[in-house]
């Protein structure tokens, strides 16, 4: 088969570089087309169902959101596990499927178990999927900011709708607020942005702070004002009427447009006095409790983060966000600025440049050896021309079967492994032209040397396949990978796997032809090149001797063998060797009772230590859970994004890098409540997809008795402790968040005419705050919430002043489902006589 192959190439050899042309053309434009990243994505086919539940402790998330949508995904299609986290308001559940399961097949399936799981969750409650990313879709952050004097704490800012902003919760409202409606919808719309994820600031609100000695002068529930205001803000259609031959549509608009609406809403007439909402609270624009913070220089900003879609190219991807944000910086309101934080881009280049120059220092080596080797130019050139043909062709099948590009695929082409077997064909065509030569004694003819270039090809045929063979089936079990070993290995293996198959056939059809075009035989004999001369100078005398010598040399190589073995035994082994990133991340840890607004005072603390070092030029940093949630962390955890200028801005440019992150450790230090784990922000994201933690070792501890799993991780902490070289040894602290606990008396609410849901309901909504439609803004929309003002949240004696009264049982919209005593003998109960609170961890 192959001796027809190679006599069809020289025969039709100017057909066979024509088609060599096309290959080079076609792989040039796939090359451009091939997704590259800095490393491989290794994240599994994965769903991650969040819900928000800001009435809901722990313990009631886990019970009441968590472990029901958990049960109802078991036994889905293609599901390998699942995996949950609940906190205080906030449930996640993350569904691991297959490899082989369509990411969009999944989502629809998880999405019908939602659908039927909603009636067993509490009212209200919405769980929903997060965007089709990877766990390295996160392509592109930015801060934005004010400029100027606005940027000092205290100076006004002027909007320019020409509201004033002076305290720092407005400023960060109006910059979430300029985040969520001019940046993220203009974001969204990039082809591969999957979503945006938002942290920081404050989310823009219409907040109706009810004042409870107002509430219980009045008789008014909780309950009757979010009513009130839910009946106050609707939208109808009323048909149409005719009119002088015309249509006219009705349409009924009771929608609230302004603050003075919502301060007229009537909530009830009693005795023909209309209570309304500006009786019993105070009307204002408020903001949102949230579950994260942002940070940059030590002042508070807004973070946007850019998902790339799964499966797009994050260069082109980064790229176009760049160019976007760009044409966004025009439509932002004077004073705001948008500053680019992390481009995925920069890896990414920088990563290409350094395959780019590997390869081609590669290349450049090959073809210089080839040349003293082979001593014949031609020769040289034509075995050259395999390197860029089969990387090519590599690329082209890459792309067909959606193999990623990245640093250990690209890096991992051997050119000396790709060249092998058209270095044997040339070599033995250069060989046989000079004999013949040598034996005529006359320059050969044109039929001769296309007869001499057929029959050496022939001739190394077999050796040739036979070695190329061996090398790809060395590589062929790396391909039966599977999990995080398969993501990152295998799109390795295939790559050169290509590139050798592609210079198995170059060897044979591609190196055949063009020596039979343009090599010449060589006027001597081509063995006796200068290199093959001093080669053999010295190799002839050490053959000599080892042939002389066999039980020596045999000792030798045992003694050379056992030699490697021990030294290997004491090498260091790696999973797969650490990308220099070029910048740092620093987690800073707190005690699990830190609240947000602590913490990220504390947090502004680090961010200025750390801006202080000359080698960086920026820092900014996300504290807790961001919106989207696909890295939940609760407020006491902060990552610190510390971005390094370039070395040659450096100090000391050279000082190593793991220098500089002593130094930085040193410095944090100083500042109490904080411990502190550096990585960076890929290998962060690396850790946590495989081990579901930050750390490069995890040791993890199952079993169904807390406390005795917390005691035995304690005892595995002090063991890992005295191996040498493991530094930031810690136990994950898993509780300690004080909780109050409110109970209800069942008796005395019977007495008073008060069902327990009665005092619950007014405690959600007090503190929690609940929902009563929605005020729009041209396209803007922002919520309508009841809830207690901050001093009144906040203060410890609230939840046993609230009033609790009958479900509008003056109105009777919602007739009670029991007997209640007439509301003129009982107008009002207050919590404290329903309610017990108790404190606890």
């Amino acid at each position: 088969m192959l001796d027809r192959i190679i006599d069809a190439s020289v025969r039709f050899r100017w057909l066979v570089v024509g088609l060599a042309v096309i290959l080079a053309i076609l792989g040039g434009r796939e090359l451009l087309r091939l997704p590259i990243d800095a490393v491989p994505d290794i994240t599994n086919r994965q769903v991650q169902i969040t819900t928000v539940a800001p009435a809901l402790g722990p313990e009631e998330v886990e019970r009441q959101v968590t472990f029901p949508l958990e049960t109802e995904l078991a036994g889905l299609p293609g599901l390998i596990e699942t995996r949950s986290l609940s906190r205080h308001g906030f449930s996640q559940i993350t569904a691991v499927f297959t490899d082989a399961t369509d990411i969009y097949f999944a989502r629809n399936l998880v999405n019908e178990r939602l659908q039927s799981a909603r009636d067993d969750l509490p009212a209200g409650l919405s769980p929903s999927m997060g965007p089709v990313v990877t766990g390295l879709g996160e392509v592109y952050i930015w801060t934005l900011d004010f400029t100027g004097p606005a940027a000092r704490s205290g100076v006004p800012y002027v909007t320019p709708e020409g509201e004033r902003l002076v305290t720092d919760p407005e400023k960060a409202t109006y910059l979430r607020t300029v985040q969520d409606w001019i940046v993220a919808p203009q974001l969204k719309t990039v082809p591969g942005v999957a979503g945006v994820d938002v942290l920081g600031g404050y989310v823009k609100e219409y907040a109706v702070h009810p004042d409870p000695g107002r509430l219980a002068a009045y008789g008014v529930g909780l309950i009757q004002l979010v009513e009130a205001l839910e009946h106050a803000n609707r939208i109808a259609g009323a048909g149409y009427v005719n009119r002088a031959g015309e249509a006219y549509i009705v349409r009924a608009d009771a929608r609230l447009k302004s603050l003075e609406d919502l301060a007229q809403t009537p909530i009830l007439n009693r005795g023909g006095q209309v209570i309304r909402v500006s009786d019993v609270a105070v009307v204002e624009i408020g903001r949102a409790p949230r579950l994260g913070s942002a940070s940059a220089d030590g002042r508070e900003t807004v973070v946007g983060t850019a998902l790339m879609l799964q499966g797009e190219n994050s260069r082109k991807v980064a790229h176009r966000v760049g160019e976007r944000l760009e044409t966004i910086k025009a439509s932002l309101p004077p004073g705001v600025v948008l500053r680019p934080e992390l481009d995925r881009t920069d890896l990414v280049e920088a990563t290409i440049k350094t395959v780019e120059h590997n390869l081609a220092l590669g290349a450049l080596l090959v073809i210089a050896v080839l040349f003293f080797a082979l001593g014949n130019v031609r020769a040289a050139v034509i075995t050259a021309l395999v390197i860029p043909l089969s990387f090519l062709f590599a690329a082209s099948a890459m792309n067909r079967f959606d193999i990623s590009a990245n640093l250990l695929s690209l890096g991992a082409l051997d050119f000396g492994l790709i060249v092998d077997g058209a270095v044997v064909v040339i070599e033995n065509t250069l060989r046989r032209l000079g004999l013949a030569r040598q034996e005529t004694g006359r320059p050969l003819t044109v039929a001769e040397r296309l007869s001499i270039a057929a029959a050496s090809a022939r001739e190394m045929a077999r050796p040739a396949a036979f070695g190329q063979a061996i090398i790809l089936l060395v590589y062929a079990p790396l391909l039966m990978f599977e999990g995080v070993e398969g993501k990152m290995f295998g799109p390795m293996a295939a790559t050169v796997m290509l590139a050798l198959a592609a210079a198995f056939v170059l060897s044979f059809t591609f190196v055949p032809a063009m020596a039979a075009l343009i090599v010449k035989e060589p006027k001597a004999d081509h063995e006796q090149t200068r290199l093959t001369r001093a080669a053999t100078a010295r190799y002839a005398p050490l053959l000599r001797a080892a042939i002389a010598s066999p039980r020596a040399v045999m000792i030798g190589a045992g003694v050379a063998l056992l030699a490697g073995m021990i030294a290997f035994t004491n090498l260091g082994r790696e999973f797969v060797p650490q990308l220099d990133e070029g910048d740092v991340l620093v987690q800073a840890l707190r005690v699990p009772s830190t609240s947000l607004e602590q913490s990220q005072a504390m947090q502004f603390r680090v961010e200025t230590t750390l801006k202080a070092m000359p080698e960086v030029e920026r820092v900014f940093t996300r504290t807790g859970t961001a919106e989207v949630a696909s890295d939940p962390m609760p407020p006491s955890i902060s990552d610190t994004f510390v971005m390094l200028k370039d070395r040659s801005d450096w100090p000391d440019a050279s000082e190593p890098k793991a220098a500089v992150v002593a130094r930085m450790e040193e410095s944090l230090s100083t500042l109490l409540g904080n411990t502190y784990e550096f990585t960076q922000p890929i290998e962060m994201r690396f850790n946590e997809l495989i081990a579901g933690v930050r750390s490069d070792v995890a040791v993890m501890i199952y079993g169904d008795d807390f406390a005795a799993m917390e005691r035995t991780a304690q005892q595995v902490a002090v063991v890992l402790n005295g191996i040498e070289g493991a530094a930031d040894v810690r136990v994950e602290q898993v509780s300690g968040q004080p909780t109050v606990t409110a109970s209800v008396d069942r008796t005395v609410a019977a007495a008073q005419g008060i069902h327990a849901s009665d005092a619950a309901d007014a405690l959600a909504i007090a503190l929690a705050g609940r929902s009563a439609g929605q005020v729009n803004e041209g396209d803007r929309r922002f919520d309508v919430v009841v809830r207690l003002g901050d001093d009144l949240r906040n203060d410890p004696t609230i939840m046993e002043q609230l009033p609790v009264m009958p479900e509008n049982a003056e109105t009777g919209r919602r007739p009670s489902p029991c007997p209640r005593s007439p509301a003129s003998t009982l107008p009002r109960a207050r919590t404290r006589s329903a309610v017990r609170t108790a404190s606890g961890a």
